[in-house]
């Protein structure tokens, strides 16, 4: 929330300070990875990791370079127009039209999201000018004019964590799925426990039994727990749609299909909807002029974080694969870092960098030895498949208007699709589904269309690229 540029640089600087201390651990974990992978027939551990999607390793690395271009048009345009935005508000000395994007100023300690940054940002022409404002004030990035405040909606309608959760599985159980099990409520964390310190990271479980499934999660009432919760429950679904394969096809067609299912739900996260679950009165949702101005906000809100984040969701693999493979040397960890982030994401770090310092270290999945490209994946997918649902859905207009919300048409389709589990190639799972055995980026291009349109207006005089 701050816009201070030297209080942020300072905390981005301050966030990576301990990582350093595990760079001798990191190296170690590398090599006893790669001697496990080369025991098991692979030449490293990147090419283990990439082993996993019906395709030799080399071909995958291409795959998610095919996908990329597709969109890459799409984030260039966003790139352009959010550094333009930050120049104005920060000027030239901090925000050069002519460089990468200083990474401690996009609202996210990666500069994986820039939701946070939206004020700043905002594309609809009837959002309100932004009050001025000391630069160590926080402000409010949930509303503009015409934008539908979610996070205040909840608050409004006295929502608990859990009835988050309850909303949640009632869009599952609308397109006809069964409800989760008693055992989900009474074995899940959905609140941070007072007496212990536990690891919020959002997660989903399936235990040891085919009908254990669980979430770990600290909520709070908010817009963003909203959307985790219609995430991390897609996973649980996923997991009950396929519990009566044999065990070692229980899991998702590929990992970047778990990750999806619960976004596709996010996606359906309309103000229609919102208005069929009693968040909004109908009769309030914008129209005309208004509503236009509406739809552009929530698109521009929504590439913040799904568009902002597919080059990072991107290179926190490619530097994995080639730390595996031998190609960047301990001596070239931060540096090859920074050159990826440079290269992909068009932005760099606030302060000056040395290998003293390891900032990758300081990723939760790189440290967690994690593999990242699933997200990446799961970012492309969750467009197909919500395209997919809204043609089975017979939508009519554009793609970013479109919930599927209480269609068993749908619902029983995307089960014949979650059931398979991982037991056919990822290509028939999705094929079951879209009807096409390829991943293809085009359906998130359509979706943010009318965002595209306006960006290229904002950027007509602008000078692009890095």
């Amino acid at each position: 929330t701050s816009r201070n540029p030297e209080k942020l640089s300072t905390t981005w600087e301050n966030l990576r300070k301990n990582s350093p201390k595990i760079r001798d651990d990191f190296a170690r974990m590398i090599d006893i990875a790669n001697k496990g992978a080369q025991e098991l027939g692979y030449d490293d551990t990147g090419a283990l990791w990439r082993s996993g999607y019906d395709m030799s390793a080399d071909e995958f690395a291409t795959e998610t370079e095919r996908l990329w271009t597709q969109v890459k048009p799409l984030y260039d345009e966003l790139h352009c127009h959010v550094r333009g935005k930050l120049n104005e508000h920060y000027g030239d000395a901090i925000v050069p039209l002519d460089q990468p994007i200083r990474a401690d100023l996009l609202g996210n300690a990666w500069g994986q999201h820039w939701g946070n940054i939206y004020d700043v940002v905002a594309a609809a022409p009837s959002a309100p000018e932004k009050d001025s404002k000391d630069d160590n004030d926080a402000v409010d990035t949930n509303s503009t004019v015409t934008d539908i405040n979610v996070t205040e909606l909840l608050k409004e309608n006295n929502y608990t964590e859990i009835e988050i959760v309850e909303a949640a599985e009632e869009f599952f159980t609308s397109l006809g799925f069964d409800a989760l099990p008693e055992s989900f409520w009474t074995r899940s964390l959905f609140k941070r426990p007072r007496e212990r310190d536990v690891t919020c990271h959002a997660s989903a479980w399936n235990i040891d039994d085919f009908d254990d499934v669980r979430v770990k999660m600290c909520m709070n009432v908010s817009a963003t727990d909203f959307l985790i919760a219609h995430h991390e429950l897609g996973h649980s679904f996923y997991q009950l749609a396929y519990k009566n394969q044999s065990i070692i096809y229980r899991d998702g067609a590929h990992d970047g299909f778990h990750e999806a299912i619960g976004d596709l739900a996010a996606l359906s996260i309309t103000p229609q909807y919102l208005a069929e679950i009693g968040l909004i009165d109908k009769e309030a949702l914008p129209t005309g002029s208004a509503s236009n101005d509406a739809e552009l906000s929530a698109l521009m809100r929504s590439a913040l974080d799904r568009v902002a984040f597919l080059p990072f969701g991107l290179i926190v693999d490619q530097w994995r694969w080639k730390v595996f493979s031998g190609e960047y040397s301990p001596a070239q960890y931060n540096q090859s870092w920074h050159d990826l982030r440079q290269s992909y994401q068009g932005i760099r770090p606030p302060v000056a960098r040395s290998e003293s310092d390891f900032d990758a270290g300081a990723q939760f999945h790189i440290s967690n030895n994690v593999p990242y490209t699933r997200y990446f994946l799961s970012y492309i997918l969750q467009f197909q498949f919500h395209k997919a649902a809204c043609d089975i859905a017979k939508h009519e207009g554009p793609l970013h208007t479109c919930s599927v919300y209480d269609n068993k048409d749908v619902g029983r389709k995307l089960n014949a699709m979650l059931e398979l589990g991982a037991s056919k190639p990822w290509g028939d799972a999705l094929e079951a589904f879209t009807g096409s055995r390829e991943m293809d980026g085009s359906a998130m291009v359509e979706y943010y269309a009318p965002l595209t349109d306006y960006l290229k207006t904002q950027n007509k005089n602008r000078s692009c690229g890095w």
